[in-house]
């Protein structure tokens, strides 16, 4: 099966690579150093399965999931990340990962994870607590399904300001980004802010990070 890996990490792909050369069931077809470039690159080769870190420069890997979901229906994506708090995972398997993998794990559990996902399983790396456990549990109980999520109400573009905002841009960075006006991405942020029942900059910040959209390393307090 062919095995595409997305993570700005050089060293660290090489890693998966040398991991994933000595099962004969997966090769890895491509590799990409951030979202946008993995994205394209999923679109145009349909990997098997897509190996994703959720903190990259330009998007998140669950962002990532999100957009190529609907267009890859058969593709798997599992998520290799240095990131074990629960809200992170739940997020993942929410946004349609259906693996996920601590990167201090990768060595003795990448191959088992690939071998799970690729016969139609979901894979939750062994090292994760049972808070995990218990939120998925919890989320299948309740019958979420990410559709009564508020950020699934946000058109792309409020999507892409709000990213942006919990970045640390200002409205006139965000602009210029998308050359569009200052007083549009204001008009956006007071659409989505309202979306998401969110009342500050801070809780933008704190909403993004739980999603995953932005490292909550970045900003922690």
């Amino acid at each position: 099966m062919d095995v595409m890996i997305v993570d700005d990490h050089p060293l660290f792909r090489e890693g998966l690579k040398t991991i994933i050369s000595r099962d004969a069931n997966f090769s890895v077809c491509a590799e990409a150093g951030n979202g946008s470039e993995g994205i394209a690159l999923a679109r145009d080769l349909h990997p098997d399965i897509v190996l994703v870190d959720i903190s990259m420069p330009d998007t998140s890997g669950i962002q990532m999931i999100r957009e190529l979901k609907d267009d890859l229906p058969t593709t798997r994506f599992v998520i290799i990340s240095m990131h074990s708090e629960a809200d992170y995972i739940v997020e993942a398997f929410r946004a349609g990962a259906t693996g996920y993998i601590i990167k201090e794990s990768a060595a003795h559990q990448l191959i088992k994870g690939l071998n799970t996902v690729a016969q139609g399983h979901l894979f939750l790396d062994s090292a994760l607590s049972q808070e995990v456990v218990f939120k998925l549990l919890q989320t299948k109980t309740d019958g979420e399904d990410g559709k009564d999520d508020p950020y699934s109400t946000l058109t792309p573009r409020e999507q892409e300001v709000m990213r942006m905002l919990a970045e640390g841009l200002t409205a006139k960075g965000v602009a210029e980004q998308l050359f569009i006006s200052p007083k549009t991405v204001e008009n956006h942020r007071t659409n989505l802010m309202k979306k998401l029942g969110l009342r500050s900059s801070v809780e933008l910040i704190r909403y993004a990070a739980r999603l995953g959209l932005i490292d909550i390393e970045t900003w922690a307090t």
